[in-house]
């Protein structure tokens, strides 16, 4: 039984159903937002801040945070937190009426950064929808232009996005005193990355000018021509399509393409030692720095990277193709990992929309899902986005971004997901590269010019900002050992002429078809649920990572990932006398722990005083 608030039950034969005797299953209590002190309304007034949005900049793919926290310095903590995101988008009322292949060529547009991986989400749902198998070495490209896509975005957070905040510059003006630590401090892992010193590090992380910054742009460069190489172009590919691709394969465009890869061995292996020795240095500075961002381990993620012997695109099988995935499917519930299969994961989302900018809706067509499982009708196959523009108001709506939950529960989502859960499934296909044993994830990454390395990411006894980046890190080499395998597995179809890529479909002109994309993003958890009704989509609906982490206060009050990670954040920074010169370090690094894809501004509200600090949180690459 993985549902605690739910209220579905599961036979012997593991289907679900409605728990018999309750009356109105799917209700639930709202609560009223606290008023926050009279004080702070006053100081809000004041200083505006209740329309005072920096925009940096405003962009249609990116979207736009504000993020507004109240801090009390004497006692070094946060007392009030809010997210808001400031931009409706409406993708989904773009495509309603849309013929269903134009759903992944417009829904790339979702993300200037990520495109690609909105665009096979789209092509997932239709070909569940539509009931349409790719060929299998369809299916493998597939898989290696979304690793493509996560050995460009997991470099650029961990030192383009998040590592400037561990750099020479950041920590001399912040914590001095740790600056001075560092100078003496040597490293654990320098036969891996080469530094002596942990100063030396935070020196080559200085933003635009360190090796290391310098470094990771280029290594971005290079994932991304190899991306070209097989998807044509980048971003918003238009080689893929439901069934499968559209491009050319052929060995030599294979070598190529494993040539680019080449260099990401030893950096994968450097990722790892540069990242594990600045963060064991933080904690042993200081191990306060273990609450920063410190959240219970709830989170979901569809796992993705499709079998190409399991995978038929069907929501019948969905439960078996998914736990075949070279990343397994799943959620934790304060660490524990509860289910594995995407029928539970799918029933028990709901997005609701008290404290966001849309109206509520009264359709509730589907009861169930294709297997009979109940869904409720906050579910996204039932969802209708209805915006609706109106005053800010924290009591009550403040917000672009609705509020998903799964189970009722708030949840997070990131790169680190698919490496913690699965980590502890158990369930990755046997590989010489990549393996699962219930508490770690084990990879082999091959010599290159540094030695064969053997790397291990441990489930961590707590779950905070560092530890969001340390899984990120070790993704890289992830992302790698998925991408090794899928190459040779699409070597092997060329070799036996098994070189087909795509599978022709019709649209059906009558009739409804349902289906969902269940896949993910660089940042995380992914899905696009469609309805096609005589041949056009009836509704469409987009979860993306962002919506998880940056979404407002469920309706009974319970505070999203970055509010509840902010109000978790103790304040650590040293250099300051008062608001004038207080810098925010700690509550910056616990946004961009999550890698929020938007440029984001948090407005630091210092209580007892009138002044209000505004700092960027600029973490979308899509300026670079």
């Amino acid at each position: 039984m993985c549902f605690e608030n739910l209220p579905i039950e599961f036979d012997e034969d593991g289907n679900a159903h409605l728990k018999p005797g309750v009356p109105n299953p799917y209700s639930y209590n709202t609560q009223t937002l606290a008023e926050r002190e009279e004080y702070l309304k006053d100081i809000a007034v004041k200083n505006g801040q209740l329309s005072d949005v920096d925009f940096d900049p405003v962009t249609r793919v990116a979207g736009a945070l504000a993020f507004h926290s109240t801090v009390n310095l004497k006692e070094r903590k946060v007392v009030d937190t809010a997210s808001m995101a400031t931009l409706f988008r409406g993708y989904e009322i773009i495509l309603r009426g849309r013929d269903p292949r134009d759903a992944a060529f417009i829904s790339s547009r979702a993300c200037g950064v990520c495109g690609g991986v909105h665009s096979t989400a789209s092509a997932l749902a239709i070909e569940m929808a539509l009931d349409i198998k790719p060929p299998p070495l369809g299916i493998v490209i597939r898989n290696l232009l979304l690793s493509c896509e996560y050995l460009y975005d997991n470099p650029l957070h961990i030192f383009i996005l998040a590592g400037p905040d561990f750099s020479e510059v950041l920590i001399r003006e912040t914590n001095p005193e740790i600056w001075v630590a560092a100078e003496r401090a040597p490293t654990k892992y320098s036969k891996t990355h080469g530094y002596s010193k942990i100063s030396d590090i935070m020196t080559d992380l200085n933003p635009l000018t360190g090796k290391l910054y310098l470094e990771a742009l280029e290594m971005t460069r290079v994932a991304r021509e190899a991306y070209v190489l097989l998807g044509g172009k980048y971003p918003h590919p238009e080689t893929i399509i439901p069934g499968g691709v559209t491009t050319t394969i052929t060995t030599n465009t294979m070598t190529e393409f494993y040539l680019k890869l080449v260099p990401f061995f030893d950096y994968a292996k450097r990722c790892i030692a540069i990242w594990d020795d600045i963060y064991d240095f933080m904690y042993d500075i200081n191990p306060e720095y273990e609450n920063l961002g410190r959240l219970p381990a709830t989170m979901v993620d569809f796992g993705q990277w499709d079998h190409e012997d399991y995978y038929d695109a069907s929501y019948k099988n969905c439960n078996e193709w998914g736990e075949k995935r070279w990343s397994t499917p799943g959620a934790t519930v304060d660490g524990k990992l509860v289910t594995t299969r995407l029928t539970d994961l799918n029933v028990g989302i709901e997005e609701f929309v008290e404290h966001s900018f849309y109206e509520s809706w009264e359709d509730y067509p589907f009861k169930t899902d294709p297997n009979g499982n109940p869904i409720s009708p906050n579910h996204p196959w039932n969802k209708t986005t209805i915006p609706r523009p109106g005053k800010q108001d924290w009591k009550a709506r403040y917000s672009w971004s609705c509020t998903p939950t799964w189970d009722r529960k708030v949840f997070e989502a990131g790169a680190y997901a698919r490496v913690y859960i699965s980590a502890l499934a158990e369930k990755l296909p046997p590989s010489k590269y990549v393996a699962s044993t219930g508490k770690s994830l084990q990879m082999n990454i091959a010599k290159d010019g540094l030695p064969e390395m053997k790397a291990e990411w441990h489930v961590p006894d707590i779950w905070n900002a560092f530890e969001r980046n340390r899984a990120r890190c070790y993704a890289v080499s992830f992302n790698l050992m998925v991408t090794i395998e899928n190459w040779v597995k699409a070597q092997d179809l060329i070799k036996r002429g098994e070189t087909k890529v795509a599978t022709p479909f019709e649209i059906p002109k009558d009739g409804q078809h349902i289906g969902v994309g269940f896949w993910g993003a660089g940042r995380g958890f992914l899905a696009h649920w469609a309805v096609i009704e005589k041949g056009v989509l009836a509704n469409y609906q987009i979860s993306t990572p962002s919506t998880v982490n940056a979404c407002p206060r469920t309706p009974w009050g319970a505070p999203g990932a970055y509010e509840q990670a902010v109000m978790n954040t103790p304040i650590l920074e040293t250099n300051f006398k008062d608001e004038t010169d207080f810098k925010g370090i700690d509550i910056l690094r616990a946004l961009r722990s999550f890698d929020p894809c938007m440029p984001c501004t948090t407005h630091v509200m210092v209580e007892g005083t009138d002044k209000v600090i505004t700092r960027e949180v600029t973490t979308c690459a899509c300026g670079l």
